[in-house]
């Protein structure tokens, strides 16, 4: 009685169990999404910074003193304005001897063109008596000619010698030109470092710099992967840390076209219009960059991709079967993530994908996503 009540049991017991215990090949319901086109249109933030359009440190180009000087840090200049002028005796001196050479060399010539023209005058006189036979013997007739080649000759050379003379006083006249700064364009005078009485010259530091702020160049480092996406002539915003509450805007303009080793960024210059003097060089910006592509790409939930030590990859489902597509990533946009790769659009993934659904699986949607 016994062993017939344990038999009884152990069947009541296998036969309660079997009817709940799940089937191996069983789809697993999970949630899918499907693979969308669309065009990659975003903004990123990076760091850049606002320099003058121009800038240049003003030299003295001869050795002098500065006599006067009219303008100071923060004053507004204009293209040609004077700037300062420069007193040097030495190049006065210069100045002297090079205009008493031109007088010397002047003098040369007029003393070898009256040569030339007494060698000509005798030359021409023994060949029109030589016309009689007899009268002029021919080895002075040859005398006469070499004579009157060698005053020309000379002639030649004291003309070379004026025009040496003449360029030598040329060049120190527009060495004088330089006691005279001038501003190279319109701006404001940023640093100054000279006084009246200061001995400058072309080495030592500059007399003092000017730059263009009526204009400034926005330097912009591009990563890498946005790189493909700069756009000459399009408009960009940013934000300076001194208005907070304003934007401002740039014209993309110079990319470099080459990107540095260390940073693998490219920097890209802007335009941007100052008239009111708002910004200035020096300031640090935050740029709304544009990434955006000519043509649509896919995307699918950021979720969705699954990256392994071996591989990055969606789990697509087709016929209600699991497959592993390996993808390149692209650019996140919201809650989704461009993806390159053999896929189409309107293709089934699994939202979140895992390499817990391995190729073959049984996949069917959760009801609450159908």
């Amino acid at each position: 009685m016994t062993v017939r009540l344990w038999i009884v049991s152990s069947a009541l017991a296998f036969g309660s169990v079997s009817p709940s215990a799940p089937q191996a090949n069983a789809p697993k319901a999970t949630d899918l999404a499907k693979v969308v086109a669309q065009k990659l249109d975003k903004t990123v933030s990076l760091p850049s910074d606002l320099i003058a359009f121009q800038s240049v440190a003003i030299y003295a180009k001869v050795s002098g003193f500065i006599q006067s000087i009219d303008v100071d840090r923060g004053s507004w200049v204009k293209k040609d304005q004077a700037l300062a002028v420069l007193l040097a005796p030495e190049l006065q001196a210069r100045t002297v001897e090079a205009e008493a050479r031109v007088q010397a060399a002047a003098s040369q010539v007029a003393e070898a063109e009256a040569k030339m023209f007494a060698a000509e005058s005798t030359h021409d006189r023994l060949k029109a008596a030589a016309a009689t036979p007899g009268v002029v013997a021919g080895h002075d007739l040859e005398l006469a000619e070499k004579s009157l080649e060698a005053a020309k000759a000379n002639r030649e050379a004291a003309n070379n010698g004026l025009k040496a003379a003449q360029a030598g006083f040329d060049a120190v006249q527009e060495m004088e030109a330089y006691l005279e700064l001038r501003a190279p364009f319109a701006g404001v005078v940023t640093e100054r470092n000279s006084h009246p009485g200061s001995l400058v010259g072309p080495s030592g530091p500059p007399v003092m710099k000017i730059e263009q702020v009526s204009k400034l160049r926005l330097v912009v480092p591009v990563p890498e992967i946005y790189v493909g996406g700069i756009v000459p002539g399009a408009r960009v915003r940013f934000k300076v840390a001194a208005y907070p509450e304003r934007m401002f805007e740039g014209i993309v303009q110079r990319p470099a076209h080459s990107l540095d080793v260390e940073t693998r960024s490219m920097l890209v210059e802007l335009d941007v219009a100052n008239p009111k003097q708002v910004l200035a060089p020096g300031m640090f910006a935050d740029v709304e960059w544009p990434v955006s592509r000519g043509e649509t790409t896919l995307f699918v939930p950021t979720s969705a991709v699954v990256r392994t030590s071996e591989r990055q990859f969606v789990v697509r489902v087709r016929d209600g079967v699991a497959e592993w597509v390996d993808v390149r990533r692209g650019q996140v946009q919201g809650e989704l993530i461009e993806v390159f790769g053999h896929l189409q659009e309107g293709e089934t993934v699994v939202r979140r994908g895992t390499d817990e659904i391995r190729p073959g699986s049984k996949i069917t949607a959760n009801a609450a996503k159908r």
